[in-house]
């Protein structure tokens, strides 16, 4: 299938061929028959992309603090390699999409094929939408009018926060798409209603629709001439819909505004606030969020977990449905907002339309009506790989942050060859998949399993996926590779193991399975350096290890027991895993304490390890900490020595000559673990991590969780 992708680093919009996205639990897999351009988001994503590096720093002072703190805690090559690798992962643009049911993901009801359906899908011909962000469309609503239910949502949402009522007067500053669907529905709900807008084409074309407005060419000095639209008691509502970093139109809105009015922002401005207008008059500002209560809030997208109507009444898919009853009743027409149409396969020229006419508004996009070619899971991107040579042949799943970060770039740069990318969404499967040159791109994880060309698996999914593939390529004799954890739950981890033992009891005489997970810190030359030191001290030692981790939302799937397994077994592996090979002994007891705090994720911990040759260990795993303070420190105590080993960039010692740094990058041992890996796998070695290394901290952990 095709899709409409921007790249964030030049702001150039393509069209790729991409797999269709996996049909994952709880999602609609729908055709698309039109969708429409977002003449506000779309033009500044476009125009955010197209400016320099300078320019993009000034729109988001935020990210520039988070890249200085980077560099002084992580180096300068690394903070470049993170930098890059984000500009130029290209982002897929819409999300005002009427398409057709075509498959159903499990846990869905209310939904069957060939329903016709708005969702907040992208520009795409085949889309794949959490069933809250789907809506059946009435069959009396046309496509065209249908396909403005999201933005009319965005604008309903700003109004139920202001609270309407019958024969209020209220205000709407910008005319762009969302005000103009804005000021509809307030007429629909017996509002008198007057535009805002310094663009005169724009107030002109309100006027057809029949919204009075005012053409403030002046700027934001009209403020007695708008009272006397009110009678000078001022207006009930200001609803902003503009676009601009200004804070004026706010400011303008407290003016105009009645004593206790309200004022909603449901546009992108500026925020600097005159308190003294607010505070005479008692007005209330509110900014609303996107198409209404559930949005962002992964268990409502997601997970399908609806919100009690008693409770909320209005959430996104209902804010959805209003929208559509109204446009069934005739109250609501977008229709006529419709500029110009395009075929999909002509969309770039939409996007030169938009940018270069200020006065366009809705731009719809249409599909073909044919299935031919569309529906594939698969693309081949390189023929002339020969997968008959087996040795490192890789697959891979998962396209994640991580994987195409660090992992495939690794895996390709130490030899590998790779085979078959499969990821949950074509994006990621197309991007990475040019770019390191894998031979095949799925959305069809079952492929791997089934064509079995590649003797290497590398899995890279989430966390609560890992069992699953490891067995499966465990009993296809696959090499396995595993970024951290080997799995969430005791059950997984007992089937894991009884899989391995059991392929060692049935091949005695053959090779030894290669289990192997990603516990790269290790492998650090620091931390090489470091036990080739501490072994020729024949005493126990003491570890302190300090992990500055950072705040996770409790919404991403990392914090989920279910999927990520929360933060003590998808990280703090990691640092278990190291101690335990710098200890050089197993380990002989573990204590737990977390930092219990209200409303806290509970993911601030310290873990106490003892282990059997009297040495002992500490990790203090720190969620609320800062961060431009470094994020990893290990310390050692031995013998009348200290060796201190800095965010892996330096090491400091006391008592003991082990010193080393390099300022401009770190080294966490990933590459050579990589590469250590693949070695095994060529030479048919040992594998670096000793699988009774990698079950017993497995078992620590899981035995803590309990």
């Amino acid at each position: 299938m095709k899709q409409l992708f921007q790249s964030l680093s030049d702001g150039k919009t393509c069209i790729q061929e991409v797999p269709i996205p996996n049909l994952s639990k709880g999602n609609l897999l729908i055709k698309t028959h039109c969708s429409l351009l977002s003449s506000g988001t779309e033009r500044m994503l476009i125009e955010f992309g197209k400016s320099n590096l300078i320019g993009k720093a000034k729109q988001q002072p935020d990210k520039v603090k988070e890249v200085l703190n980077k560099l002084k805690t992580d180096g300068i090559l690394s903070t470049i390699e993170t930098v890059k690798n984000k500009l130029e992962l290209p982002i897929p643009l819409g999300y005002c999409n009427v398409g057709e049911v075509i498959r159903i993901g499990e846990e869905v009801s209310g939904f069957k094929l060939g329903d016709r359906v708005i969702s907040n899908g992208s520009h795409a011909e085949i889309v794949s939408v959490p069933k809250n962000l789907c809506a059946l469309i009435p069959n009396e609503v046309s496509n065209d009018r249908a396909v403005f239910t999201v933005p009319a949502s965005i604008a309903l949402q700003g109004i139920r926060l202001a609270e309407p009522t019958f024969g209020e007067k209220f205000v709407v500053i910008g005319l762009g798409l969302i005000g103009l669907l804005t000021a509809q529905v307030l007429l629909a709900q017996g509002c008198e209603v007057i535009g805002i807008d310094n663009d005169f084409s724009k107030c002109k074309f309100a006027e057809k629709l029949g919204i009075k407005t005012f053409h403030n060419k002046e700027g934001f000095d009209s403020v007695d001439v708008l009272l006397g639209k009110s009678d000078y008691i001022g207006f009930d509502g200001i609803l902003i819909a503009a676009s601009t970093p200004s804070s004026e139109p706010i400011n303008f809105a407290a003016k105009i505004c009645r004593k206790k009015g309200r004022i909603i922002l449901i546009g992108s401005t500026g925020i600097d606030i005159s308190r003294d207008n607010f505070y005479k008059k008692e007005l209330t500002f509110k900014v609303s969020c996107s198409y209404g209560p559930g949005r962002y809030d992964q268990s409502y997208e997601n997970d399908g977990q609806d919100y009690p109507i008693g409770y909320v009444r209005w959430t996104e898919q209902r804010n959805f449905k209003a929208i559509l009853s109204s446009m069934e009743k005739n109250l609501i027409k977008p229709e006529v907002i419709i500029s110009s149409k395009f075929e999909f396969k002509n969309a770039l020229e939409a996007y030169d339309e938009l940018l270069n006419d200020k006065a366009s508004l809705g731009i719809v996009l249409e599909y073909t009506k044919s299935n031919n070619n569309i529906v594939k899971s698969t693309i081949i991107l390189n023929k002339d790989k020969n997968p008959s040579e087996k040795n490192l042949l890789t697959d891979f799943i998962g396209g994640g942050n991580y994987a195409g970060k660090t992992l495939i770039p690794i895996f390709k740069q130490s030899g590998a060859k790779l085979n078959t990318l499969s990821t949950i969404s074509g994006l990621n499967s197309s991007h990475l998949g040019k770019k390191f040159g894998f031979k095949k791109i799925t959305t069809n994880r079952n492929l791997i399993f089934d064509e079995k060309e590649a003797n290497i698996l590398a899995i890279a999914s989430q966390h609560d996926s890992h069992a699953e593939y490891i067995i499966k390529g465990l009993k296809e004799k696959r090499k396995i590779f595993v970024e951290k954890p080997l799995c969430i739950n005791r059950i997984q981890f007992n089937e894991i193991k009884k899989t391995y033992l059991d392929l060692i009891e049935n091949n005695r005489n053959n090779s030894t399975p290669i289990l192997m997970v990603g516990y790269n810190r290790r492998f650090s030359k620091f931390i090489k350096k470091i036990k080739t030191k501490i072994d020729q001290l024949n005493c126990p030692k003491a570890f302190i290890y300090k992990c500055n981790a950072g705040y996770i939302p409790e919404s991403h799937w990392t914090q989920d027991r279910n999927k990520g397994g929360g933060r003590l077994i998808g990280e703090a592996c990691h640092f278990i895993d190291l101690l335990r090979f710098l200890a050089n002994d197993k380990i002989k007891n573990i204590n737990f304490t977390e930092l219990v705090q209200e409303n806290s994720l509970n993911d601030t911990f310290t873990l106490n390890i003892t282990f059997v040759n009297g040495s002992i260990g500490t990790v203090h795993y720190f969620s609320n900490g800062n961060k431009s303070y470094p994020k990893e420190t290990l310390e050692i105590f031995a013998e009348n020595s200290i060796i201190k080993l800095d965010n892996f960039r330096k090491i400091r010692s006391w008592g003991i000559n082990l010193n080393e740094s390099n300022n401009f990058r770190q080294d966490k041992g990933q590459k050579e673990c990589i590469r250590s890996f693949l070695e095994t796998v060529r030479l048919g070695k040992e594998q670096p991590i000793p699988i009774n290394e990698i079950f017993e901290v497995q078992d620590w952990i899981l035995k803590i969780m309990n």
